[in-house]
């Protein structure tokens, strides 16, 4: 049973039209449209999407994460037992030079996975829409612990970090069946979080709180590799580790020198989209942990912070660097993250989406004569 693993790809969220923007704003504010006016605005972009990314040349596409508002919130608010609230207006997560929306994730009572989340039904609406694979990218189970604060977990046995991370870990176990059974043989999930505990910012917050930050890298791994241990042969999950990317700005760097042997050999991944558009990745240098075999790391050279389009001989150099760290065969090329990790977007256009998508598609088959190769 062959994965279903490919040279080109994109993390997975896409710039939302402005016919969605403006049917949520409507929905959100007034009472003039209803929930099923919204998903049919939502279902017809999608569609329109669909067919972008397939024209673009891809062979696994996402629905754009055209409904949601956060890339990770949506998901984890649907989770049992964690609750999203509003606070103070100023007291949104920092980023270079803006805050994030003031939203923050409260563990209530017991994590599990429901098995009417509503994520799955986004999947199945792309797999009955497109001929290539259909992939979902979710956010990993780190998100649930590392973005939550302390003082927003309530249950007192959730005190014990292996107790909260293990019934983390055994929800989204669930997740990766529920969705298997779905059809999903492709499911991603962002797991940004290692990149974070790179950072000497992030570890010296992790360290206030009386946290090891070389502990959370292990047990975020330990979660991981507990949710998909036990998956099925023919189904391919992927990592996506990126330092931020809201309205094209960041919240962290740092080199993955910290987390790449323990990210490439103790999770159990198939497939690594790193961010690395800029020099707050660091060097390539630790690519070289990745053990020869099936894994595939998808180097994020093409950024989705800004328009510009890269050049094509630009990227293949790139390729010609990652190559004296690890095999040429076990890379593949994709954007750095995705073009829109919030609702709002990243400082560039749908054509622009589009040429970045294109010009993954046409440097994969310049390297290694195909997409799926």
């Amino acid at each position: 049973m062959k994965k279903p693993i490919y040279r080109a790809d994109h993390v997975g969220s896409l710039l939302r039209p402005d016919s969605i923007k403006n049917a949520r704003k409507v929905y959100n504010e007034t009472s003039s449209i209803n929930a099923k006016d919204l998903k049919d605005v939502e279902d017809h972009e999608i569609k329109n999407l669909i067919l972008m990314q397939e024209v673009a040349g891809l062979m696994a596409v996402t629905d754009g994460e055209q409904r949601r508002s956060f890339w990770h919130y949506d998901f984890m608010s649907e989770l049992t037992g964690l609750e999203m609230e509003e606070r103070a207006p100023d007291s949104g997560v920092q980023f270079a030079g803006v805050k994030l929306r003031p939203i923050f994730p409260t563990i209530t009572g017991k994590i599990d996975f429901p098995k009417n989340h509503p994520h799955l039904d986004h999947f199945m609406f792309v797999k009955d829409n497109t001929k290539v694979t259909p992939k979902i990218s979710i956010p990993g189970p780190s998100c649930c612990h590392f973005r939550t604060a302390l003082e927003d977990i309530q249950p007192t046995e959730y005190a014990d970090i292996e107790l909260l991370t293990a019934d983390i870990a055994q929800a989204y176990k669930k997740a990766v069946t529920a969705f298997y059974e779905a059809g999903c043989r492709y499911l991603q999930m962002d797991d940004i979080f290692f990149a974070y505990l790179c950072d000497p910012k992030h570890r010296a917050s992790a360290i206030s709180k009386k946290q090891d930050p070389d502990y959370l890298i292990s047990r975020y791994a330990w979660m991981m590799h507990e949710a998909i241990k036990d998956r099925p042969e023919d189904m391919t999950i992927a990592m996506h580790m990126c330092r931020g990317n809201f309205r094209s700005t960041h919240a962290a760097e740092g080199a993955y020198d910290a987390v790449a042997d323990t990210v490439f050999n103790k999770t159990g991944v198939d497939v690594f989209f790193m961010e690395y558009d800029t020099d707050r990745a660091g060097s390539l240098e630790p690519l070289k942990f990745l053990t020869k075999g099936h894994q595939r790391i998808m180097p994020g050279f093409i950024t989705t912070k800004t328009g510009t389009l890269e050049d094509k001989d630009w990227l293949k150099r790139q390729f010609d660097e990652a190559s004296k760290y690890v095999d040429l065969e076990q890379l593949g090329i994709a954007p750095q993250c995705g073009f829109a990790s919030t609702e709002e977007g990243n400082s560039l256009t749908s054509d622009d989406q589009r040429r970045k998508l294109e010009l993954v598609v046409s440097t994969a088959e310049d390297i290694w004569g195909g997409v799926d190769k």
